[in-house]
This record gives C-alpha cells, structure tokens and sequence, in this order.
C-alpha cells in the first residue's frame, strides 16, 4: 500500500503591523456652539498613507484640522511622533482665486515655517523650492498667477508648497476633487513617491477609488469613528450603506 502524505500549507502570513505616527484617544473638537468630532480614537501609521472618508459633515475636515494644528480639541488626547510640524494642504477653494500670488510665491510660503514672512530666504530655501517645482513638474508654471491655472495645476502648486516644508506629515484636504482622471492619476503617483520617501500621507477624500488604494482607512459618521482598518476591511457595502443611509 502507498501512503501519501499531504503537506500542509503553511498559514498566509499576517500583514506587518506598522509603528503609528499619530494616535489619538476620546477626541472631541468642533466650532463655537457647534460640536463635531465626539470621542474618536484611532491610529494613524508611519509612512503609509490613510483616507478619511465619510458624508459631508461627518468630521473629515475637523479631523485633519485637528492633526494639523489649527482646531484645537476640547478635550481628548493627541500624540505625534516626529520634530517637525505637519504640512497641511486645504481644499482648492479654501485659496482664493484674486490673491496675487505666482506659484513660485505660493511654494516659497513653505518655507516660512524655517524664515518667517518677513526674512530674506536663504540659497537652501530657494533650493527646495526648485527642488519641488521640479518634483511637482511646475517650474514653468513658476511665473504664472495662481488664478490663471487649471485645476490639476493648482492643486499640484498646493502640494509642492505642503512638499517645500520638509515635514514628515502631509495633510491633504480632498486633493483629488473636481480633477480630471489624468490629473488624480498624477497626483496619485506623487503621494505614492512621497510615502515611499517615508513620509506619512493623510487625505480626507470622498473617492472611494482613492480611499481603495490607501494603506489605512478611518471611516466617519456624524462625528464618530465608525470603522478603521484596512480600505478593504472597512469599506465593505455594508459599511457604506450604513454611514450613507438616508437621514
């Protein structure tokens, strides 16, 4: 008689768990009279990139004021890891159209963080911010009104000045919105360079194609957190259709 002996298959092995950059715990902040965020507590790992998505008004953007700084909490616990403040980049519409800005003078901003306004940059400053120009594929647009660009041009203005501040932490305020394909597709791929330069990305988004491709996913309803985890773990149907169901 022949034995046959099956070999087991071995177990899939389980995804790294990635160190966090920022954790936060019981988070509430929000406006005069107008609570927003109420006692969110999640992770957000080290050089990875994580989407925040969720229905307008359901904290996206609070959430990333709060992790850039300028909304502070009412109460709950924050801790970052890292020297530098974080780099954070508002929605198109949040910079006005009439400011008479070029986009060299809308990059050269980020350096302000290192001068202040009103110093002289120095031969390093003006170095990154050609570097970045280059990066961004901007440096003929450099001369140019930020009025005068197209969508996609803008907002790659906007990120190369997030990009000029030499942070660790870049907040991205829906990047992608009202963008043509090829202009998120670009756009896609430079965040995904960035994070590979160790750098950790987080973008509030209401593309689920964008939300797909991240490496972390928090999930926001009405100012709570009602999934975090993997895009794929969490933005499953019937999460969405339980954070987007008719009111």
């Amino acid at each position: 008689m022949k034995i046959m002996f099956k070999t087991p298959r071995p177990s899939p092995t389980p995804p790294l768990k990635r160190t966090a950059h920022i954790h936060f715990s019981g988070l509430c902040a929000g406006y005069p009279g107008r609570p927003v965020l109420r006692e969110v507590s999640a992770e957000i790992p080290k050089s990875a990139t994580t989407a925040l998505v969720g229905p307008n008004g359901s904290g996206k953007s609070t959430l990333l004021g709060v992790l850039a700084g300028v909304i502070h909490p009412t109460s709950g616990d924050l801790h970052r890891n890292g020297d530098r403040p974080p780099a954070f980049v508002p929605q198109r519409g949040a910079v006005g159209d009439t400011l008479p800005l070029t986009v060299r003078q809308t990059v050269e901003m980020g350096r302000w963080g290192e001068r202040g306004p009103w110093r002289r940059l120095t031969r390093q400053d003006h170095a990154a911010v050609d570097a970045v120009l280059d990066r961004l594929d901007i440096r003929d647009l450099a001369s140019r009104q930020l009025g005068e660009l197209s969508g996609g041009q803008r907002q790659r203005a906007l990120i190369a000045q997030g990009l000029a501040q030499e942070s660790d932490l870049l907040l991205l305020d829906e990047p992608t919105t009202g963008l043509d394909p090829e202009a998120r597709e670009r756009i896609g791929a430079l965040l995904t360079a960035v994070v590979a330069d160790g750098v950790t990305v987080v973008q509030a988004t209401h593309d689920l194609e964008v939300a797909r491709a991240a490496d972390a996913c928090l999930l926001l309803q009405d100012g709570r957190l009602a999934e975090q985890g993997h895009p794929d773990q969490v933005l499953t149907t019937s999460a969405l259709a339980r954070v987007w169901q008719p009111l």
